[in-house]
């Protein structure tokens, strides 16, 4: 049933304007745009809720399988304009409130992004929150409701500085709270051994410390569907709220302890952990929202079934990246000590619902605790993979037999260490990798002593992102020349965009996807005047890279080729070149000071670029603080060029480069993650692909051969750039302050020199920078790539990964809602 015909435009109106009456005490014309904001979406929440309610019923009514998709970020970005895109009602609810004076657009921006994560990891959870709902798949995802997110970032003469990310500050019309399904979670204490009458022995914590996790849901509405499911977030309150007595005795710090230090759990996204308390804070999130929705799952499952074989067929916990491996020791955990499960029977069943995806081989992403931190916090998850290591490592005697060096390359606990990607290798049924060559490195590289006795389990889903939100939403006026020229059935579908094919050498229609794109960029210019008061050319080529901010990403080597093309056009200010406008989005984590640096030498850059009279604007750099998702959505839309410049081998997929290609923006890139896909589906001629493959690295790495001084030596435009770092004429006042970057890419600062290899790719770089000139040159053949790309985006659908998910390691089956 169509949900607005539940509601006429009439009572939209009425019940706006009723909240905002009953909830404020203002009328339409008085009230903030908060309030305004506020009143909508609980508008469009009250016509969501009955299908939320028809589907979780239906799921409880027909006792079906669930899959938990279990991750540290959801970056979902504004949930208003993404639940009225996939209501399908765009025009009908702008303009119900344009009839009240209202501006949806503006509604929309008052909507603060939601603090839930970070990069591509948060926002590839929240695509395929996405296609679950919309391919009528059952599931939840399930993480922890941050209250300050990672953190706003703001710039201050150049350097990122971190405040606070409020996004709550406003309230939460989205969720809802669910305190009927607290759970307590054990922290500390001490492990009891305790004899029953059978004879066995169990196991108990005791002198523990615990905090209570309350749930707070969230609606997940798919495309076109009657299905919501359910983001579920975890917030950490104490046990005892308010110490009364303490109060009392006039103690009023004390009164309120415990619940501040339970706020502690659910304050920020990936808190600092280069000391131990940080790391423990760390350590303590994992666990606190994995224990509780494995035991919310349990009670579930056990208030319907007494026979636990039953439970793969209910339940996959998908563990995405190794942030949440916790599961595999606290769901043996739950069934030896809660439920009294047999350690064979309980091994067995852990390993047929708990399945791994792997997004990085970069080694801060396998994560690895030190025993001495797991055993105090977590005493008797500790016991239980020590148990798991015991029997995996006698396994791997009766493979290899006196292989001590073998063994302890591959034991879960080795080196005072527990190693958790190696724990969800054991424990899984499935691993995979996210992209085509990212998968054969992790079993011909990283993982390759676990695909030797694991060949099984290894299998590649290479990454997708919905369409939905990022052309349907993000783009709609692409939107709307793709299905007025083929239908609106690639929003569901695609691979429909593969229609647009032969429209890529239809003149006509070319000019109309240049119109639509010139219309992009001449909004974010105005946006980037508003908010930055600096005027962009919308007819220069706009050449973006937004990502988070890392030294393998290459930022570094972006800024290098500007800087290289300012000497050029300093040294002849004939240069001929298409004028260019360079933005630059990224957060760096904030103990990352060389990643922070780079930041500083990025708007440095920009100062020293865009203030110099002689360059005349032909080139422009811009850093756009705060990157988000709301932000994403005005940048990727105007983008000419996308950069993926990762060293090959390091970047697992990517993302980026699939919203940017769907966008009609062309890649620069690396044969690295998913820009492999990428050439092997729009062909070379419609990419511009540079530098070394991941095997050259590898081999080079090894090999130990590389001298960053021999290409100082002999190449003087690498050799100028060096020498501007640290000559003052990036920074004046402070000649010195990039000093540790020229170090880095010549003598290493705490790595090998030139780690990532920039200096290496530099000149195929700037070749193929000198491609992407030639070719925006020809706005008719630039049309052409740009529309090809479009046409052939169809694979890196969300919905496809999800399906394959789904049929190839969830066993998962689609249950269509129909309304009641």
């Amino acid at each position: 049933m169509d949900p607005l015909q539940l509601i006429t435009k009439e009572e939209m109106k009425e019940r706006v304007t009723a909240f905002i009456r009953t909830s404020y005490r203002q009328s339409i014309s008085t009230a903030s745009l908060q309030q305004l904001y506020h009143a909508v979406a609980f508008a469009i929440k009250d016509i969501v809720s009955d299908k939320w309610y028809d589907t979780h019923k239906t799921y409880n009514d027909q006792d079906v399988k669930v899959v938990y998709y279990l991750s540290m970020e959801f970056l979902m970005g504004r949930f208003l304009g993404n639940m009225v895109i996939n209501l399908g009602k765009y025009a009908e609810i702008s303009e119900a409130l344009s009839e009240l004076g209202v501006d949806y657009r503006q509604i929309e921006e008052a909507e603060s992004d939601p603090g839930l994560g970070n990069g591509g990891l948060g926002r590839l959870a929240a695509c395929f929150l996405d296609s679950l709902s919309t391919l009528d798949y059952p599931a939840y995802g399930c993480g922890i409701r941050y209250h300050y997110g990672i953190f706003e970032q703001k710039i201050e003469n150049g350097c990122q500085v971190e405040r606070p990310d409020n996004w709550l500050e406003n309230g939460d019309a989205w969720g809802v709270k669910r305190n009927e399904y607290a759970q307590e979670i054990k922290f500390f204490g001490n492990v009891a051994t305790y004899k029953q009458e059978d004879g066995r022995y169990r196991f108990r914590v005791e002198n523990c410390s615990s905090v209570l996790a309350i749930p707070y849901d969230y609606p997940i509405l798919g495309y076109s569907t009657n299905t919501v499911n359910t983001l579920r977030l975890w917030d950490a309150e104490a046990k005892n709220r308010f110490d009364l007595k303490a109060f009392n005795e006039g103690n009023y710090a004390r009164a309120l302890e415990d619940q501040n230090l339970a706020n502690v759990l659910s304050e920020v996204l990936y808190p600092a952990d280069e000391f131990i308390a940080g790391k423990e804070l760390r350590l303590k999130q994992q666990y606190f929202f994995i224990s509780a929705t494995l035991q919310r799952v349990l009670q579930h499952f056990s208030s319907k079934h007494t026979d636990w074989r039953l439970l793969p067929e209910k339940v996959q916990f998908q563990l995405n990246d190794t942030h949440p491996t916790v599961a595999v020791a606290e769901l043996m955990r739950l069934m030896l000590d809660e439920y009294w499960i047999e350690w064979d029977l309980a091994w067995e069943i852990t390993r047929k619902v708990c399945s791994y995806t792997n997004h990085t081989i970069m080694s801060e992403a396998l994560e690895k605790w030190p025993i001495e931190l797991f055993s105090r916090l977590l005493p008797r998850i500790y016991m239980i993979v020590e148990e798991i290591n015991k029997r995996f490592c006698a396994k791997l005697i009766d493979r290899y037999g006196n292989a001590p060096e073998k063994i302890r390359r591959m034991a879960i606990i080795a080196d005072g260490q527990i190693r958790m990607a190696y724990l969800a290798i054991v424990g899984s049924h499935s691993v995979n990798g996210v992209a085509a060559i990212h998968t054969e490195i992790l079993k011909t590289q990283e993982l390759k002593d676990f695909y030797e006795i694991y060949p099984e389990k290894f299998n590649n889903k290479t990454n997708g992102i919905t369409q939905r939100r990022w052309l349907a939403y993000a783009n709609q006026d692409l939107a709307s020349l793709i299905t007025n020229a083929i239908g609106d059935g690639w929003i569901k579908n695609l691979d429909e965009l593969k229609k647009l094919e032969p429209l890529a050498a239809d003149k006509s229609f070319q000019d109309k996807f240049m119109a639509v794109k010139k219309a992009k960029k001449i909004q974010l210019s105005n946006y980037i005047h508003d908010l930055k008061g600096v005027q962009v050319d919308p007819e220069s080529i706009f050449d973006i890279q937004v990502k988070r901010l890392h030294e393998y990403k290459r930022q570094l080597m972006n800024v290098f080729y500007i800087l290289d093309l300012y000497n050029a056009l300093k040294l002849n200010p004939g240069f001929d070149i298409e004028p260019r406008t360079f933005i630059f989005g990224a957060k760096a984590a904030a103990s990352y000071r060389r990643a922070k640096l780079i930041i500083k030498l990025i708007n440095s850059a920009a100062d020293l670029v865009n203030n110099d009279k002689d360059i005349d604007g032909r080139i422009k750099v811009l850093f756009m603080e705060n990157y988000r998702v709301s932000l994403a959505e005005k940048l990727i839309p105007a983008a000419d060029v996308s950069e993926q410049i990762s060293t090959a081998g390091k970047e697992a997929s990517g993302t980026g480069n699939m919203k940017f290609m769907l966008n009609g923006a062309l890649t620069i890139g690396t044969l690295d993650g998913a820009n492999v896909e990428i050439l092997e589906e729009v062909g070379a001629e419609n990419i511009f692909i540079f530098g070394m493959t991941a095997e050259e690295a590898i081999n080079l790495t090894k090999a130990g051969t590389y001298k960053p001084w021999d290409l100082y030596n002999l190449n003087s435009s690498i050799r100028q750039v060096l020498i501007q770092l640290i000559n003052g004429t990036l920074s004046p006042k402070e000649p010195d302050v990039f000093r540790e970057l020229y170090e880095a890419m010549l003598n290493g600062y705490g790595g090998r020199p030139d780690e990532y290899y920039i200096l290496k790719d530099f000149d195929s770089y700037k070749e193929a920078q000198s491609r992407v000139n030639e070719a925006y040159r020809d706005k008719e053949k630039w049309a052409r790539m740009a529309l090809i790309n479009i046409a052939n985006s169809g694979k890196f659908s969300s919905d496809r990964t999800i399906r394959q998910y789904a049929e190839e390691i969830w066993d998962l089956k689609q249950i269509p809602i129909k309304s009641v």
